[in-house]
């Protein structure tokens, strides 16, 4: 198993290897879907992400057009670079089955400059 090494300071807040390019975080949820590990790992290969990280299922409550409902999804914890978003956008918008998929973008406060490094490496714009 290949790890990344960490640097010397545990914290670098704003620190990013380009701040030109800041790291973001990206949730979505996906559904029981056979192609889900297929979308996960073309997202990689397209450069769009240098990680998405498929949490277990679990229950969720939400309103949807007035009704409340439930299912079984996944949580996706999504790694890239603000320059790489649109693409992945584009590219979760085009494969995701739901008519409105969850679409929240963090910014990296800081973190470890090995690992920053490696997320801003890992993609490309588009």
């Amino acid at each position: 198993m290949r790890t990344i090494q960490e640097s010397t300071s545990t914290h670098n807040a704003g620190n990013a290897p380009d701040h030109a390019d800041p790291v973001l975080i990206v949730l979505t949820t996906w559904p029981e879907d056979a192609q889900a590990a297929g979308v996960a790992r073309a997202l990689v290969e397209a450069r769009h992400a240098a990680c998405v990280t498929r949490l277990p299922r679990h229950a969720v409550v939400y309103r949807w057009q007035g009704a409340i409902e439930e299912a079984q999804e996944h949580q996706w914890v999504i790694k890239t670079t603000a320059r790489a978003l649109d693409g992945l956008w584009a590219a979760v918008r085009d494969a995701h089955p739901y008519e409105t998929p969850e679409w929240i973008v963090l910014a990296a406060a800081g973190g470890s400059e090995a690992y920053l490094a490696w997320v801003s490496d890992s993609v490309t714009a588009g």
